[in-house]
This record gives C-alpha cells, sequence and structure tokens, in this order.
C-alpha cells in the first residue's frame, strides 16, 4: 500500500511494454519489439496512435486505440445510481433483522456480518458428472461454499464512505475467511461487485467469497505467469514490475512479498484500509457519482497448496470499472473484445495523468 511498511498502488491490467524480459509471440502471431535494449525501462509511446501492449499477469496483449475517445457518443447511456438508498428498509435482504428468502431472519449487526449464500453457484455436496470417454465432452466435479459478507448495517454506505476502523474490520472478516476456507479448499475468491452496472441488484454494501474445490482459470493462467517469471528472473514478477512500472490501472500489492491475505500483519492491513479508502473516494470524485466497479483478491491457492511452494506468487487485488469517459458512458466488452482481443480507448498514461 502507500506506506513505508504497506502496500504499493499499480496499474498493470494493461502493462507498457518493456524491452527486455517479456515474450514478443501471442499465441498464432509475433508483435513487433517496442524499442531497443537501450531504451529506458518504460517505454514512452506516442498517446493518440494505436498499438498493443503486453500484460504479463495475463501473457496475452491489449488493443489501445486513445484516438477513439474523441468519438461522438450515441449508443447507450447509463442511469446514474440512486441517491436515495434507505438506510434501513425491511425488505431488503441484507439488512440487519430483515428476512432473507430462505425463510431466515438477520440478525441486528453492527459490523461484518457474514452468511451462506442462499442461491449458490456452488455447493459442497454436489455429485460427481458422468463421465465421457471423448476428450471433446469432459466434466469434472465442482464442489465448493459461497458465502455473503455485508460490510455495514447501512445501506446507504459503501466503502469509501465509511470509517477506516470500519473498513479495517472487513479487511480482518476477509483473512478470516480467506484462512477459513481455505483450510479446505485450493481456491478462495474474495470479491465485490458494486452498482447496478456491474449486476449488482442490491445497494447495500457487501461482498460475496467463493470456495472452490478446483483452480478457476485465472488463477491458473496466473500461476502459470508467475511462477515462470520467477524462474526465469529470480524475482516474483509483481514485486519486480511494481518497481517498474508507474500507475496504470488500479492493482494493489503489498510492498514485500506476501503470498496470501491472511499473511498480511496487522499494520499492512491498517494501510490497506487507508489506501482503500482514498482509491474509492478518488474513483467516486471522478465523475462526481457512486462510481461502479468489480474488485477481488487474487493470492496463492490454499488448501493442498498450503503445503507446496507458492513463492512465485504475490497477493494483490484487482479493480476493474467500466466508466469511461462519464458517469453514464460505459465501455462494453463484446464484439471485438468477446472475438479478438481485448481493446481500451484510453492509454494507461491518460487517466492517471
Amino acid at each position: 500500500w502507500d506506506r513505508e511498511e504497506g502496500l504499493k498502488l499499480r496499474r498493470p491490467h494493461e502493462a507498457a511494454c518493456r524491452p527486455s524480459g517479456l515474450p514478443l509471440e501471442g499465441p498464432g502471431c509475433e508483435y513487433p519489439l517496442c524499442g531497443s535494449a537501450a531504451d529506458a525501462p518504460l517505454l514512452s509511446l506516442p498517446a493518440e496512435h494505436q498499438h498493443v501492449r503486453y500484460n504479463p499477469l495475463r501473457d496475452d496483449w491489449v488493443l489501445v486505440s486513445a484516438h477513439r475517445v474523441k468519438r461522438p457518443w450515441q449508443g447507450q447511456l447509463e442511469k446514474p445510481p440512486p441517491e436515495d438508498v434507505p438506510r434501513w428498509d425491511p425488505k431488503n435482504p441484507l439488512c440487519p433483522g430483515a428476512t432473507r428468502a430462505n425463510g431466515e431472519v438477520n440478525p441486528n449487526y453492527e459490523g461484518t456480518f457474514v452468511f451462506p449464500n442462499d442461491f449458490p453457484a456452488l455447493q459442497p455436496d454436489a455429485p460427481e458428472p458422468d463421465d465421457s470417454d471423448h476428450p471433446l465432452f469432459r466434466a469434472a466435479p465442482a464442489r465448493g461454499v459461497c458465502k455473503v459478507m455485508c460490510f455495514h448495517p447501512w445501506s446507504d454506505l459503501t466503502l469509501p464512505l465509511m470509517s477506516l476502523p470500519e473498513i479495517r474490520a472487513v479487511i480482518d472478516a476477509w483473512a478470516e475467511l480467506a484462512t477459513e476456507l481455505g483450510a479446505s479448499y485450493p481456491w478462495v475468491q474474495i470479491f465485490e461487485n458494486k452498482g447496478a452496472m456491474m449486476g449488482c441488484s442490491n445497494p447495500h454494501p457487501h461482498c460475496q467469497v467463493w470456495a472452490s474445490s478446483f483452480l478457476p482459470n485465472e488463477a491458473c493462467l496466473e500461476d502459470r505467469t508467475q511462477r515462470q517469471h520467477l524462474s526465469q528472473h529470480g524475482v516474483p514478477m509483481l514485486l519486480e514490475y511494481a518497481e517498474q512500472e508507474a500507475c496504470r490501472k488500479t492493482l494493489l500489492l503489498p510492498r514485500r512479498h506476501v503470498c496470501r491475505l491472511q499473511d498480511l500483519s496487522d499494520s499492512e492491513k491498517d494501510s490497506l484500509a487507508s489506501i482503500m479508502q482514498r482509491l474509492l473516494i478518488k474513483y467516486d470524485n471522478l465523475f462526481e457519482v457512486s462510481f461502479p466497479y468489480s474488485m477481488g483478491w487474487h493470492g496463492a491457492p490454499t488448501g493442498p497448496y498450503l503445503e507446496e511452494d507458492c513463492r512465485h506468487w504475490q497477493l494483490h487485488a484487482h479493480y476493474y470499472p467500466p466508466l469511461l469517459r462519464s458517469a453514464t458512458v460505459r465501455k462494453f466488452m463484446v464484439g471485438y473484445e468477446m472475438l479478438a482481443q481485448a481493446q481500451r480507448d484510453l492509454t494507461p498514461e491518460q487517466p492517471s495523468a
């Protein structure tokens, strides 16, 4: 964060090309090297010209077309988030004392509140799927646990409006869940979808925690790229990246080598609470709106992996905001993005300037 013993705020999702240490081949195609070994660690790329940038964490390339941001927008405009959210609503299933869909009544909680998801995507006792001898029709067991965690009893609050002790309580609850579920499951995904634009149907401040019996695709990908980087360069990828890269797309990571959320010290948790608050306040102030985003934590796998060497992992949190140029214009990941590769209309340098 942004303190001496704490964590760093970095934005590496659309990483700037560096002249060394990065593969030049994408799947089935080659990209030219941007510069020579004599260049500075970060290359100066024209803000107005389209180009592709390598993302080492995902081992893929992003098309950057900064000139497109000037085009007139005649597409869909999103409604701003409601400003009249009641502090307490007996019909809101996340409020203290409210009745949920399964008939259970929430306690009158005053801090964080964790409960099993009433409509879980993963269940611990799911039957195994039918086996297939054909390689194109494979299936495998998928078991797990899904939980919901309310950040605060008030529905009209969001994380940037909460106090530092309240945010610290959220971080402590995250770490406790990661430890508890990580004892049995190899992957514990903590994530928050904020705002209707990101698919959140309830304005009450909350997140979800899904623990799975398998490593999801993103976890497998980051495990491979970080393991390969440590093997080739002798240093965890994201620690090296934090030293090389100025702020781009938002990524939070500890300044020291930390593999998992539950490994943070008390001072680092305090530092994390502070930088989360400042980051999310800046998001809200950008377009003067309660800023939507999806965020989540990535750390070393757990369960059986607790006994394995996971030094290649570095704890980090991703933030993915959908807004592009105003509070009502979002970036749609469709068409070219779904069929070819990710594309963005801003260089990483422009929003961080």
